[in-house]
């Protein structure tokens, strides 16, 4: 069996997901784009071969948007580094872990971060406001999360430097934008244009436009 290869995702519910969104979305239409993202990125874990299983990590209740071929699992811990850890302590072996927030990932990418850690090293993919999408490991380890500070703009370099730190090779796997704000939506539906994305964002800009200014 090849590697888990996890999700760490919130449910799409109005009013808990994308809040850095609104405005100028609603939350409702906030929600939407966040379904949308989310769908994105499980359909690309779908198409990776190299995946022994594939894993939701959910802050939530599944819905109807689940697609058949993910195991369900709950996130657990306090803060966002010990349900990092915990994902991998639940995984129980080789795991690359993406979140919810870059939907132009590809195949090609999800697959390259699952060779390394099938292979002993670890995986790592910066994102261009500071932290990170993906993370791999070939055997859960705590300590590579421990006091790594969350949600600021050096999380990413703190965490790499965590990695390069211990006695493990990293594999790093190229900087992708993730959806903060209604600029990065745009340019992530820009970048993948025939996604359900930027299919989701095109009928909420119409409604920015039919605003009086």
């Amino acid at each position: 069996m090849g590697p888990s290869l996890l999700v760490l995702a919130k449910e799409p519910v109005a009013g808990r997901v994308k809040t850095r969104l609104t405005p100028p979305c609603s939350p409702e239409q906030a929600a939407s784009l966040a379904l949308a993202a989310l769908s994105d990125t499980l359909a690309a874990a779908l198409a990776v071969a190299r995946a022994g299983r594939r894993v939701l990590v959910l802050d939530g209740e599944p819905g109807p948007w689940l697609p058949e071929g993910f195991e369900v699992g709950a996130q657990r811990g306090e803060g966002l580094a010990q349900r990092l850890a915990a994902a991998f302590e639940d995984a129980a072996g080789p795991a690359l872990l993406v979140g919810m927030d870059t939907p132009q990932l590809t195949v090609g990418l999800l697959d390259a971060g699952l060779e390394a850690v099938e292979r002993g090293d670890a995986a790592f993919g910066l994102a261009l406001d500071g932290g990170y999408w993906a993370i791999g490991l070939p055997r859960p380890d705590p300590s590579v999360f421990a006091g790594v500070p969350m949600s600021v703009a050096h999380t990413g370099a703190v965490q790499r430097a965590r990695l390069a730190s211990g006695p493990l090779r990293t594999t790093c796997l190229p900087p992708l934008r993730d959806i903060d704000t209604i600029e990065d939506a745009r340019a992530v539906a820009a970048e993948a244009p025939a996604g359900r994305l930027a299919a989701a964002l095109a009928p909420i800009e119409r409604t920015f436009e039919a605003v009086p200014a």
